[in-house]
């Protein structure tokens, strides 16, 4: 009983001090891990490529300050904090894919909310004092082979980690030319420039070395094949064009006399409005007695939905957004949810204006941004809608946002004869894509012996074949002749159908006095 009695204290007082061991830092109290997911940004995006970084490890944020871009399938967003604090650790680099719900960055803060799992798991893991833990040997890895951004992705990073040309001396835009270009600064540092700053002419430099060194391996024959992937844009290409095979296509070719909108142009681009032209150096404008009563307000252009120069595109969008108006099957769709596969009865959703998508090829993928309500726009707002998508297109990385994607369109056109001389074309519809789709060739001049033309003008016929060369005298008339290609989706759009509204257009493009009339 005596002995008993003095090992009992002894050994509750070693409990105790075991115990008191297993807390000694204030876990309330410290900071919080937060981890900065990738949210759904709609239109049933799945996953992003991370374009751009705008914060590094350790950086300060606070709430709403930019923490990286990202680009889906159809446009770039930028993602902003939701928390205050430190970044600790980009869990995602520039150029790799990123899942919806998936964890982007590690914020340090004070937070509630989002505790890290490392840090629970460490506490889970934390050894007693009765048996110490020991870390097993981790096996040997086999090293995954290491996929390689396509080369013709401007939006690609270079072979080198992103994060080593910050320590080079290069402006904003030497940086971005030499990431479009594949090329990492801190192969080229010291510049030419200042401090040894990197110029534009030392990124060219380095590039043509390369292709001397390139072009010296192909000549020996050594260089094994190189294998790349796909582009983020031309991955969702691929897909699109896989599902496209399930819409059968109906095709029609013809060609538009566009003389008399020849001979309208020069008109049309001496009147651009002054809001729709870039901006002028500053001078005192004429005045204008209808003034007195004051300068009647002119609308807020976008700088890049300037312009100088008008074609025949958004004379023929407003041309084909007329038609659309008196067709409407071709502002119709399938209505969601009740498309083959559903097993719902079939229906079409007809919408109330002309929307139609326009496809842009720019240095990152295709695009298809929406005109909405082309019906509703003027000839000269059209061009500065098409200049404005253009230039956010071209952007690298692309500009484009998913505001100028929404709704989708009925109608697409592809403006291929503007890069090169093709005639005729195969244009391929897509799902969601609308009804229908028309490749617009290069317009030509020729010479049209058809009968109306051998024959000459009869009476009433004076506006419909304007300045005739010759005319009348055997030898047919000089026409300018557009050369265009549709297809429709044959489960909704019958070929009769396709072929009268291609006339019903053909009215509107030949005849553009009719806009005068009608006070469009």
């Amino acid at each position: 009983m005596l002995l008993l009695r003095i090992l009992r204290p002894r050994h509750l007082r070693l409990r105790l001090q075991l115990v008191s061991h297993l807390h000694t830092s204030p876990v309330l109290c410290a900071p919080k891990l937060q981890t900065f997911k990738l949210a759904d940004i709609g239109e049933g995006i799945t996953e992003c490529e991370v374009i751009r970084w705008a914060v590094t490890p350790s950086s300060t944020v606070s709430q709403f300050d930019l923490l990286c871009e990202v680009q889906s399938d159809k446009a770039s967003v930028e993602l902003t904090s939701p928390y205050d604090g430190v970044v600790t650790e980009l869990l995602v680099q520039e150029g790799e894919i990123a899942k919806v719900g998936a964890g982007l960055c590690v914020i340090e803060g004070e937070g509630e909310d989002g505790v890290e799992e490392k840090e629970k798991e460490k506490e889970k893991e934390a050894p007693t004092p009765v048996q110490e833990a020991v870390p097993p040997t981790p096996p040997a890895s086999k090293p995954e082979p290491q996929r390689r951004p396509h080369p013709l992705d401007p939006s690609a990073p270079s072979s080198s980690s992103s994060t080593k040309d910050t320590h080079t001396l290069a402006t904003p835009a030497v940086r971005i030319y030499a990431r479009t270009q594949g090329v990492d600064l801190t192969r080229i540092a010291p510049g030419s420039g200042r401090a040894g700053r990197i110029e534009r002419s030392d990124v060219d430099a380095f590039l043509a070395s390369q292709k001397v060194g390139e072009q010296r391996v192909l000549e020996g024959g050594s260089e094994a094949p190189l294998v790349v992937e796909l582009g983020r844009t031309r991955a969702a290409m691929w897909r699109a064009m896989e599902k496209s095979l399930a819409i059968p296509h109906f095709g029609y070719s013809t060609t538009l006399d566009i003389t008399a909108l020849h001979q309208l142009l020069p008109v049309l681009k001496a009147h651009i409005p002054s809001h729709y032209r870039p901006d002028q150096p500053s001078s005192s404008p004429p005045w204008n007695p209808a003034h007195a009563l004051g300068v009647p307000a002119t609308p807020d252009v976008d700088p890049t939905g300037r312009y100088t120069r008008l074609t025949y595109l958004p004379f023929l969008l407003k041309a084909l957004s007329r038609a659309m108006m008196e067709w409407p099957l071709f502002r119709s769709g399938i209505t969601p949810g009740t498309e083959p596969d559903s097993g719902e009865k079939r229906t079409l959703t007809i919408r109330p204006h002309a929307d139609i998508a326009l496809a842009l090829a720019t240095p990152t993928g295709l695009y298809a941004p929406v005109l909405r309500a082309a019906d509703t726009r003027s000839v000269y707002g059209l061009a500065s809608d098409i200049a404005r998508l253009g230039a956010k297109g071209r952007a690298v990385p692309a500009k484009l946002t998913q505001a100028d994607f929404a709704g989708g369109a009925t109608l697409s056109v592809s403006n291929v004869g503007a890069i090169g001389k093709g005639v005729h074309a195969n244009p391929v519809l897509v799902p969601g894509g609308g009804v229908a789709i028309v490749a617009l060739g290069r317009a030509e001049w020729v010479w049209d012996v058809s009968d109306r033309a051998w024959k000459g003008k009869t009476e009433g016929e004076e506006d419909e074949w304007p300045e005739s060369e010759g005319a009348g005298l055997g030898g047919g008339a000089r026409r300018l002749h557009l050369p265009v290609s549709w297809s429709a989706d044959h489960r909704v759009v019958e070929g009769a159908e396709l072929a009268a509204f291609v006339e019903c257009w053909r009215g509107w493009v030949e005849h553009p006095g009719r806009f005068v009339g009608e006070g469009v």
